[in-house]
């Protein structure tokens, strides 16, 4: 382990993995540690298109064509009285279709990439703690978890933290993590084999069913497993666990009332256990500060209906990779590209939080779910409603954002209107101009990774 790096990147998942990825491959150096040995389990196996994009710029994009993971070409929503799909060929430049992954392969690709790009990463080496010169973090205490005894510091000028739900940062130090209340809940999920094909939604779909008490995922996997998870409210669970005596109880009463075995799961069996998790959507007060970033689950979490968790990741570690190889090239000051990398990020996750909110408030109006064109800031560009949600729901909204440099006034009043989810204070730190961007910066992609100010590009369109 080295004394001292340029960048330290705590967390191997797919956030660290594509901040370091990309940060080696601009030729800075890298250290990542990661406390897991890769493949570990991990859930979150449905990814959107727009992680190709982000693919593509790692220069992996052959690597996972080439595993063999399921294409996902849309979802298929059962949603209260309404059934209707997403296709992803509505999508623009060829990135029309995602992944279903299984997540200790897909995981280990990624991080293998990052290694090969020239990262220098160590697994089994956990961050346990930071340390600051004043505001700054500079140094990051870390151990063995390998039984072992080893342990050590190492000196950063910048930490990317991506140490996920356990988020060191946001929970030891800043302790700025807050919960949303208006999702408290818990999925739990097993794997099945002998399903038949799905006889419906576009190929490899995830398919979404709801019921009266919350909604089923189905996932088929490359290995020929199926996921099927169950999301419902905390205190329903619980109440419904100490009536029926246990979780799988529970479990089977909502396939029941799904009508699951009957239907999508009638040729098959649950091979598992069940694995469970709660709580799940939280953001930070700040994603950035001197000498470090938050990035992926460490910053934000949010509700697995629209499978957003590698999607958020990813666009997370791009983003931090733009951001500070500007600042390490000189081309912009640091708390200028923080503040890029902060209100971008969050205005990612913010957006998609508030399509999850519409979809569970109209549960049982299918036609209200495309409120999410509400949300968009690109709408007057697009064909009608379905496009409009499925470019929110599929990421590529995100990407047009950090390419585009017209302003964000749209977007910052429909977050405005939402107080209830977040409080009208955040709202002060988007920029309400024509001639801005966030921060005044925009992402670029070529001739090299970075970020570039309004003042350098053509004039920003109104």
């Amino acid at each position: 382990m080295r004394d001292a790096t340029k960048i330290l990147v705590a967390g191997g998942g797919p956030a660290g993995a594509t901040a370091a990825g990309l940060l080696a491959k601009e030729g800075f150096e890298v250290t990542l540690i990661e406390s897991e040995r890769f493949p570990r389990y991990h859930i979150g196996e449905s990814l959107l298109p727009s992680c190709l994009h982000i693919i593509d710029l790692l220069g992996a994009r052959e690597k996972v064509e080439r595993h063999g993971f399921v294409r996902k070409d849309g979802a298929h929503f059962e949603w209260g009285p309404e059934n209707w799909q997403l296709s992803f060929d509505h999508l623009e430049g060829g990135n029309d279709y995602g992944f279903q992954v299984i997540r200790s392969e897909f995981d280990k690709l990624l991080l293998d990439h990052a290694a090969e790009q020239g990262a220098q990463v160590h697994e089994g080496v956990a961050l346990r703690g930071v340390e600051f010169d004043g505001d700054r973090a500079v140094r990051a205490q870390w151990a063995s978890t390998d039984g072992d005894g080893a342990r050590g510091t190492i000196e950063f000028d910048h930490l990317v933290d991506a140490t996920g739900r356990a988020g060191v940062l946001s929970t030891k130090y800043l302790k700025n993590r807050k919960f949303h209340d208006v999702y408290k809940n818990i999925a739990f999920w097993g794997y099945w084999e002998g399903v038949a094909p799905f006889d419906r939604g576009p190929a490899g779909g995830i398919i979404v069913r709801s019921t009266a008490k919350g909604w089923f995922w189905l996932i088929p996997l490359h290995d020929g497993r199926i996921s099927v998870g169950f999301v419902m409210n905390k205190n329903v669970f619980q109440a419904d666990r100490d009536q029926l005596g246990s979780m799988e109880a529970v479990y089977e009463q909502c396939l029941a009332d799904a009508k699951l075995r009957e239907d999508l799961l009638a040729t098959g069996d649950r091979v598992t256990g069940l694995k469970a998790d709660q709580d799940f959507t939280y953001m930070s007060e700040t994603f950035a500060g001197p000498g470090y970033l938050l990035a992926g689950d460490s910053a934000c979490f949010l509700d697995p209906l629209l499978s957003t968790g590698v999607h958020l990741a990813t666009f997370s570690g791009l983003l931090a990779a733009a951001s500070l190889s500007s600042v390490l090239r000189g081309e912009h000051k640091e708390e200028q590209a923080l503040a890029f990398y902060g209100r971008a990020y969050r205005q990612a996750y913010e957006r998609l939080v508030i399509l999850v909110s519409f979809l569970y408030r109209d549960f049982d109006r299918g036609a209200q779910l495309f409120e999410a064109d509400k949300l968009t800031r690109r709408e007057h560009q697009l064909v009608g409603l379905y496009e409009s949600f499925l470019h929110v729901a599929t990421g590529v909204e995100d990407m047009h954002d950090i390419k585009e440099h017209d302003s964000l006034d749209v977007v910052a009043a429909r977050l405005a209107s939402s107080g209830h989810l977040f409080g009208r204070d955040a709202m002060g730190a988007y920029p309400s101009s024509p001639q801005t961007t966030v921060a005044g910066l925009y992402l670029v992609t070529e001739p090299r990774l970075g970020l570039r100010g309004v003042e350098a590009s053509q004039p920003a369109l109104s």
